[in-house]
């Protein structure tokens, strides 16, 4: 690829990193990243897999960061990678979702490096953005 074709990305989305970078997660953008943050991942993590699709920008990412505002029992790290952008980071934390097919967007709710709670994309496309919302807020509740 061209190194104008990189970098006219990386500026497309931009915006789409700092929707949930704005509200506190943290952005792991190579597999090393992902590696020491899952070597030490202790209590509850959500992590949203981030895309560029329609469902990820009027979905998936309002309700992650809604939810987290919203509810009362929140996870103790919230994290990021983005599919189709940090492609090594995000096939390294689709190792932790084991027994989970690979979907962008997503969103996991690990206790330690387990995953409690999954929603895949066909659970986001054609759902509310509150409907996903209450989903996490539910698990949320319940694990952590």
């Amino acid at each position: 690829m061209s190194m104008a074709y990189e970098e006219y990305m990386k500026q497309m989305v931009k915006p789409m990193r700092e929707e949930l970078t704005r509200a506190g997660f943290q952005e792991l953008t190579a597999s090393e990243d992902v590696e020491k943050f899952m070597e030490n991942a202790e209590g509850t993590t959500l992590v949203v897999v981030n895309s560029v699709c329609g469902c990820a920008a009027g979905l998936a990412r309002p309700a992650a960061t809604q939810a987290i505002m919203q509810s009362d029992k929140r996870p103790d790290q919230i994290v990021t990678v983005f599919a189709g952008q940090d492609k090594e980071a995000t096939a390294k934390m689709r190792e932790y979702f084991e027994g989970y097919e690979p979907s962008s967007p997503s969103m996991a709710l690990l206790k330690g490096k387990e995953v409690v709670h999954f929603i895949p994309r066909y659970d986001i496309e054609g759902n509310s953005m509150e409907a996903i919302m209450e989903n996490l807020k539910a698990a949320f509740e319940a694990n952590c």
